[in-house]
């Protein structure tokens, strides 16, 4: 049976929506191909091309990829979740402030739980993640994707993949603001390369509280930047604004 739709719902979207949930529920696995078109649009009483844009809204939110002539369904990789996630919130104009307090309840946690779970393999990434900050900082280089990567190397620490996918698209944001302060602050790297080394002790130990209590250290740390930089954390994270250092 067709699903009902409301008047002001696009045909295309009732389609998306219930092939959706059928993958979500497990009607159709991952690994199985999607029936064809013509079946589609007898199923849903639709024309082809209402389920070719049904289609289209799927393969663009990860949830099948094409595989010769046939769509099959395909477990969304973390990438795809998180970017569309990124430019979701881009799109809602958030500003470094919600950001910033996402994070002060994200990250703090993440830290705690890596303090219980972290290997010596991830101890070992962490360590290296540090000599190439230091090295980065002493040659006057911006240390600011170097300290992403090592908060993204505690949060997998905490073993949680719910934690971790929650985390990225504001990780991505924070990053944004990082670069929106460290021009500003020569003096930062320094601080971040003693906030991560305090962490990565605190793990090292298995300290909870004490990696908990220096992530929070940290974060309070990035908002006095945007104090000292004198940016406004009221105001919304440009589009255009990625991390990435500016080209010569």
């Amino acid at each position: 049976m067709t699903p009902p739709r409301p008047r002001s719902t696009p045909a295309y979207r009732v389609v998306s929506e219930d092939l959706r949930q059928r993958i979500v529920r497990g009607d159709i696995r991952a690994g199985e191909a999607l029936p064809i078109e013509a079946d589609l649009s007898t199923r849903y009483s639709v024309h082809r091309s209402t389920v070719r844009e049904a289609l289209r809204q799927l393969e663009q939110d990860g949830l099948v990829r094409r595989e010769g002539k046939r769509l099959v369904v395909t477990v969304p990789r973390q990438s795809d979740l998180t970017g569309s996630a990124e430019r979701a919130l881009r799109l809602q104009r958030v500003s470094f402030r919600e950001v910033w307090e996402a994070a002060t309840t994200i990250e703090p946690m993440c830290a705690r739980l890596a303090a219980q779970r972290v290997s010596a393999e991830q101890l070992a990434l962490m360590e290296q993640n540090l000599r190439l900050t230091e090295a980065l900082v002493q040659a006057g280089e911006s240390p600011v994707k170097a300290t992403i990567e090592f908060q993204s190397l505690v949060a997998e620490a905490a073993g949680n993949q719910a934690l971790l996918l929650a985390r990225a698209p504001i990780s991505l944001l924070m990053l944004a603001g990082y670069a929106a302060i460290a021009p500003r602050l020569p003096q930062s790297g320094q601080r971040l390369l003693e906030a991560h080394r305090q962490v990565f002790d605190s793990l090292r130990q298995r300290d909870a509280e004490s990696a908990e209590a220096w992530t929070r250290k940290h974060l309070a740390d990035h908002r006095r930047g945007f104090e000292f930089a004198g940016v406004d954390m009221e105001q919304p994270i440009p589009a255009d604004l990625t991390g990435e250092p500016p080209q010569p």
